[in-house]
């Protein structure tokens, strides 16, 4: 048993420290660590894949379905309409934003509640002249205080529900966690909308200073009567003008119509003009190549880029009054052009790839004009540039396409989204189909999981999740996470290494009153799940709480209470969460700027929960 205890704890110290290297994605690395405690003979072989049926993953893969039927029709948008009417005030905007988010959060994925707000968050920051970093933090640590509100709200919860079965008592209902989870929540907000001084200023990406200033790089290339381009495609002048050549065509203008984003089959004529997007550098080596010419008239380019800094302008509002030029009839609407600014997400198939290798303009109809990262523009060939999680994108793309192109792709818009109009039929249906599943649950009348994967169902049969969207809604990654996760650690507790560990915090407690042991446990969650995944430090805390509650000879319940808490509650690093990880590109962060605001709702979180569990739950 003791070299199992020892196999165990070399698996666990590895696996964490994969975690923290984040070389290898961590649903990876908790696979190979479960294939490695199985071939060790610790987990027996016909359970090491029990956990892709455990009631918790089922959970977790439903509410990501529902989430994405309540995102498509609309429910949150209507709320995020109403505020844009806050005003300028910086505390007002922090608060109302913080307190909107950790409201959706307790009810849906709080990754997809952020990716809603954050497009807001970053327009009413750039209306108010001020950086999207005084708004982006606090957007981030109010999702993740809102996923304490209910069952649904965040991963460990579903898991901690799960493991008070272990202990003899019925899994955590709904809204058992409310009392705890408003209780910090609350206070969070509060706390955030007082010190929203504390977060850290980035400048550089104010609205006086865009990300993306693409008009320095416009230019205007005639094709010349007589060009041996003329009756040949565009895709052949661009393969013409060579690897070295980065540029983007933006639009063709033929007989005074503006065409913006031509397609690469397009048959060129003498006399076109082609906009595109180069430095000086790329530009010669093109004309060099193709014998273009630059358009004679200044006034000609003028207009040209004064065009394209409308359309910009326009995207930018929604694109629903875009400016039309004198050629253009009106009469194909859906034919429009948008530039978009778009985040990566961790789970992007962009993500290790490069704009060739995925052929984004001739598969997904896509151009990509420039790439931000860590709050820079990066000034290297486009073509070289391998997407990392948290890169910025400028994009043009169809306007009616650009969603289901951004959707395909794991990417979030940033300010250029607008607010979509949405149905009211849509928004009661979805909102009536998900009270019914929460009501169900509340009452015990049906399992959390059999009610939400019923309500998922109800939502693709009524249309609010297109059959396309099912799978892509669910992420994959941390349900083959929890999934590896469990039976590890179910391996603690049998081989007692929760046991052990147990043993040496209550040797730490001894001299302490049990709500000590609280908070020392609270605290040592909190500060795993800054550097594990959420998830992963509520599966192996788990069972420590629970052989803790065993030498106390106490319930286990403000014990896997305070596991749930300090599970959801990473503030300190931008790895310890998605939300985290999403908002340091775009909000312009350090590594080391989370801890100014996160330090201090940390502390308080331990102060506001360790008495409100120990009153709702008592040792």
């Amino acid at each position: 048993m003791q070299s199992d205890q020892l196999i165990v704890f070399a698996v666990l110290a590895a696996t964490l420290g994969l975690f923290v290297w984040n070389r290898w994605r961590y649903d990876v690395v908790a696979v190979g660590a479960l294939l490695v405690v199985t071939l060790a003979g610790i987990v027996p072989p016909e359970k090491a894949f029990m956990g892709l049926g455990h009631p918790a993953v089922i959970t977790v893969a439903a509410v990501l379905v529902v989430s994405r039927g309540l995102l498509n029709s609309g429910v949150v948008d209507s709320l995020a309409r109403h505020l844009t009417k806050v005003g300028d005030r910086p505390w007002a905007q922090v608060l109302l934003l913080s307190a909107i988010v950790a409201l959706c959060s307790g009810f849906m994925n709080n990754v997809g509640a952020l990716a809603l707000f954050m497009p807001v968050a970053v327009w009413m920051s750039r209306q108010s002249g001020r950086s999207p970093s005084y708004l982006l933090m606090p957007l981030a640590f109010g999702s993740l205080l809102g996923g304490t509100l209910t069952l649904i709200g965040t991963p460990p919860n579903i898991i901690i529900a799960g493991y008070r079965r272990e202990v003899g008592e019925t899994p955590f209902r709904m809204f058992d966690f409310l009392p705890v989870g408003l209780a910090i929540t609350v206070a969070g907000v509060l706390l955030i909308g007082l010190l929203w001084r504390l977060i850290p200023r980035r400048e550089n990406q104010g609205s006086d200073q865009e990300l993306f200033e693409i008009s320095a790089y416009l230019t205007e290339l005639k094709v010349p009567d007589g060009s041996k381009y003329a009756g040949r495609t565009l895709h052949e002048l661009i393969v013409a003008g060579g690897d070295d050549a980065e540029v983007v065509v933006i639009a063709l203008v033929r007989g005074g119509r503006y065409q913006p984003m031509p397609s690469t089959y397009e048959v060129l004529h003498g006399d076109d003009v082609l906009l595109v997007e180069a430095d000086s550098d790329s530009l010669k080596g093109f004309l060099d190549k193709t014998h273009l010419t630059l358009a004679a008239e200044a006034d000609s380019k003028a207009q040209a880029q004064q065009k394209a800094e409308q359309d910009k302008q326009a995207a930018k509002r929604g694109a629903s009054d875009k400016p039309r030029t004198a050629g253009d009839s009106g009469s194909d609407r859906h034919g429009e052009r948008a530039l978009v600014e778009a985040i990566v997400t961790p789970g992007s198939s962009l993500v290790g790839t490069t704009a060739t290798g995925l052929a984004l303009r001739e598969r997904h109809g896509v151009n990509v004009l420039a790439v931000a990262r860590q709050g820079q523009r990066l000034r290297q060939r486009l073509s070289n540039i391998r997407y990392a999680a948290g890169d910025i994108l400028l994009l043009q793309a169809r306007e009616e396409q650009l969603q289901p192109i951004l959707n395909n792709l794991g990417c979030l818009p940033l300010a250029s989204r607008g607010l979509r109009i949405t149905a009211p039929r849509q928004v009661w249906l979805a909102s009536g189909i998900f009270a019914t599943a929460l009501a169900l649950i509340a009452l015990g009348m049906v399992p959390a999981a059999i009610a939400l994967v019923g309500a998922a169902l109800v939502m693709v049969l009524a249309g609010l999740v297109p059959s396309g969207e099912i799978y892509k809604s669910i992420d994959m990654s941390v349900i083959v996470l929890i999934a590896a996760m469990l039976p590890i650690g179910e391996a603690l507790e049998t081989t007692g290494g929760s046991r052990l560990i147990a043993d040496a915090l209550l040797n730490i407690g001894q001299a302490a009153p049990p709500a000590a042991t609280v908070a020392i446990l609270m605290a040592g969650v909190m500060l795993l799940s800054n550097v594990v995944n959420n998830a992963a430090a509520a599966v192996l805390a788990a069972p420590v709480a629970i052989s803790l509650s065993r030498g106390m000879e106490a319930s286990a319940d403000p014990l896997l209470m305070a596991v749930a808490i300090g599970a959801s509650c990473a503030f300190l690093t931008p790895i310890g969460h998605q939300s985290n990880t999403l908002v340091m590109a775009p909000g312009g962060y350090r590594f080391g700027d989370y801890w100014r605001l996160g330090l201090p709702l940390s502390i308080l979180v331990l102060l506001v929960a360790v008495p409100v569990i120990l009153w709702v739950w008592p040792l």
